[in-house]
């Protein structure tokens, strides 16, 4: 296997401490390549004719505008996100350069001593319960030595990127690194009509309700999960938090996942159960979630597993799913607080700005 260059994998790092969920859309953001490629060019003014047919009619530049004004806002604003993104891993490319040279090592040691060497080798038990868990679908004679240093890799992932975030912060921490890039003007807010129905937790009058629309099987939903927590926990009984379903297609056992939630829903356990799935994203088939029922406290464990064998909650599944449609999400997670949508594992200064906002105009 060909050794990656440092540079390799400070992007790969940077890369996946920026994506901010699972989208069923792969192709939907550009790369900043080919952001950076695409040219400038002056645009029309909005009367400016640029179609006719029939009887001389026509459709200007500005109607044009109109028609597709909010696939046109979500441009600017990925094009808004793209720099930001690229000025973090470009400082942060920088730091790591600058801090190497400090220490003497070259950038690929300075990233093993702080991230790869910090982080624990996960125990041998779990190492050969996965292992074991999916020998059936390895070629035939895999072995367990050949496949542990992927099972080890696989294991470490999330908890590797967790350490390379948090070295980062200390690098542009202990840097006073300033970010002076200029905020694109905000755009009008727009606000969507979103029923607030399904499981549900904090005050029914609350000033503000966020609708989460998730999949269990998404880690993006997972890390999502500890923002909201901590959002919700900075404004008490301001916040009322609705769970609503959207399984991605390529997470093929997330939609059962979702029927079991509610099956536990149906007993008053939801949220315990909704955070048992979140955290045994690996172990989703039937089998399992009935397993994840037993951890349970006071949930009736043959009450759940008759709900779930009947698929009777796989039409609020799919209703969830079509009210998300028809409100343009097409990733998870996807919030919108008070109608305003926030896609993606955002960051809790995300959430607290629009709450704020909220706030202010209900004073």
């Amino acid at each position: 296997m060909p050794k990656r260059s440092p540079s390799t994998i400070l992007t790969a790092m940077l890369a996946v401490s920026l994506l901010a969920g699972c989208n069923n859309n792969k192709a939907q953001n550009p790369t900043p390549t080919q952001a950076a490629a695409a040219p400038a060019s002056s645009e029309p003014t909005p009367d400016t004719v640029v179609a006719t047919f029939g009887d001389g009619q026509k459709i200007t530049f500005g109607e044009l505008n109109e028609r597709i004004k909010e696939p046109l806002a979500n441009i600017e604003k990925q094009k808004s996100q793209l720099r930001k993104q690229g000025l973090e891993g470009f400082v942060t490319e920088k730091l790591v350069q600058a801090e190497a040279k400090k220490r003497g090592l070259t950038e690929e040691q300075l990233i093993k001593a702080e991230v790869d060497d910090k982080i624990p080798q996960p125990p041998e038990a779990e190492i050969k319960k996965l292992y074991d868990e999916a020998k059936e679908r390895l070629p035939p004679g895999t072995t367990y030595e050949q496949v542990k240093p992927q099972i080890v890799d696989f294991l470490g992932g999330s908890k590797k990127q967790e350490r390379a975030r948090e070295f980062f912060a200390e690098l542009k921490k202990n840097n006073n690194v300033q970010i002076t890039l200029p905020e694109p003007p905000k755009p009008p807010v727009e606000r969507k009509q979103v029923a607030a129905t399904g499981p549900a937790k904090g005050p029914e009058n609350a000033p503000i309700t966020i609708v989460e629309f998730s999949d269990f099987q998404c880690p993006f939903c997972s890390r999502a999960m500890k923002t909201v927590d901590e959002v919700i926990a900075a404004y008490p009984n301001q916040i009322r938090l609705v769970f609503r379903h959207y399984p991605l297609e390529f997470h093929k056992e997330a939609p059962k996942a979702a029927e079991a939630s509610l099956c536990a829903g149906d007993q008053g356990k939801f949220w315990e159960y909704h955070d048992v799935l979140f955290a045994n994203q690996q172990a989703l088939q039937v089998a399992q979630l009935k397993d994840h029922a037993k951890k349970v406290q006071g949930l009736d464990v043959a009450k759940f597993t008759k709900c779930l064998d009947s698929g009777e909650k796989a039409a609020t599944v799919k209703t969830d799913m079509a009210d998300g449609q028809k409100l343009g999400v097409n990733g998870t997670p996807a919030f919108f607080i008070n109608g305003i949508l926030l896609s993606g594992a955002q960051p809790a200064e995300e959430f607290k700005s629009i709450i704020d906002e909220e706030l202010k105009g209900k004073k």
